[in-house]
């Protein structure tokens, strides 16, 4: 979009800015040369408290207490981590704009804040995007809008890789960096008994770029997209084999009427791993002399009507692993291992000023692991978010 003004202050409706939380809705504008080029980003404090046990700064649910565990409630916490900072610039070349962003925060290595992160550096011009920014397999049409930095189970991966995107009208079709640790993926040997996360194993290798294919458009009053994934996950050691992961997803966001906006999303895939946003399973496992992949698939629906000066936000969301091979196989842990994920957010987002931002929300989570256990956490959260 071309800036128009050395600084520019655009007040948004409040609940559009609910809706955008996430987004930069202000910047810093100014010109270099042919260059049009913006400094945005905003200061977030969190205010958190468990009434259950400590789910770190954003809701890791591996942490949730299931039956038989030992813990603490009652905790509190405040951090300003997911405070941003970006730069973009637009410039003409041959007859086209060239695009690029840097983004940063300080949420490095969730669920604990505190170190510098790089969200987005890429770079665009006709079509073909080079760089780090939002996986291609992903469409934030169905994320319903919550204070916490943790998004919502079962939609597509709200996450950022490495890649390699070529656009064309609403297609785009990206490689995307496999190393499993953009998203913390890869293929288990072993599971952990007290959070269910699992090992990757060390034998572990990336050979080729994962795939990701997506359709989205929007109109007037609704948006939609579809996605389509592949991969390749091996294993080069004692266990020598590979296995092909695949995924699909559709997201929806629907305009009901000027106070109302609701989203939905499914997903589903045979290795998809954490493509599928907070799978709570790995994408494969070591299975004897092979490597079996792992199905899985997630659900989510929100809804944001305004209210007020804000609007009122309420999402669910849903993940869940088929982990019968893996308890048959019998890798160690595997009947603690992960199963399920739920949580149900709501929250009220308001702006009483441009660029001043308040929320309070309550968010409810539940984990299950294989051998049907299961346990839940809540969580109260304000914020405070001001931006430029």
């Amino acid at each position: 979009m071309p800036h128009r003004s050395r600084l520019r202050r655009t007040a948004l409706p409040a609940g559009l800015l609910a809706l955008c939380l996430s987004s930069p809705a202000t910047a810093v504008d100014f010109t270099l040369g042919d260059t049009q080029a913006s400094v945005y980003g905003f200061a977030k404090l969190d205010l958190i408290y468990d009434t259950d046990n400590d789910l770190g700064d954003l809701a890791a649910r591996p942490k949730i207490l299931i039956d038989g565990q030992q813990g603490s409630d009652d905790h509190f916490r405040a951090h300003a981590y997911q405070s941003r900072l970006g730069f973009k610039t637009q410039t003409p070349v041959d007859g086209s704009s060239l695009t690029t962003r840097i983004e940063v925060d300080w949420m490095q290595n969730p669920p604990e804040g505190g170190e510098l992160r790089l969200r987005h550096a890429y770079g665009s011009w006709n079509g073909v995007l080079a760089g780090k920014t939002w996986t291609n397999f992903g469409s934030r049409l169905s994320r319903t809008p919550i204070i916490d930095f943790a998004p919502s189970p079962g939609q597509s991966k709200s996450g950022r890789k490495a890649q390699l995107r070529y656009s064309a009208g609403g297609f785009h079709a990206a490689l995307e960096n496999p190393d499993p640790d953009d998203f913390r993926d890869g293929v288990a040997s072993a599971f952990n008994p007290a959070r269910g996360v699992y090992r990757v194993d060390d034998n572990a290798r990336q050979s080729m770029p994962d795939l990701t294919l997506r359709y989205q458009t929007a109109g007037d009053r609704l948006a939609y997209s579809a996605a389509a994934m592949g991969r390749r996950l091996s294993v080069d050691g004692d266990v020598d084999d590979s296995a092909l992961g695949w995924g699909v997803s559709a997201a929806t966001r629907f305009k009901a009427s000027e106070m109302l906006t609701l989203r939905g999303a499914l997903t589903y895939g045979d290795g998809i791993g954490e493509y599928l946003q907070n799978n709570p399973s790995a994408p494969a496992f070591v299975n004897g002399n092979s490597v079996d992949t792992v199905s899985a698939w997630g659900a989510n629906l929100g809804a944001s009507l305004a209210a007020g000066p804000g609007a009122i936000n309420l999402g669910y969301g849903i993940s869940r692993a088929d982990l019968d091979d893996i308890r048959d196989a019998g890798l160690p842990g595997a009947e603690s291992a992960n199963k399920q994920f739920e949580a149900v957010h709501l929250n009220y987002i308001w702006s009483p000023a441009t660029r001043v931002a308040y929320g309070v929300e309550a968010g409810y989570h539940t984990r299950e692991v294989a051998d049907g256990r299961d346990g839940d956490a809540l969580r109260l959260q304000g914020m405070v978010k001001y931006a430029f």
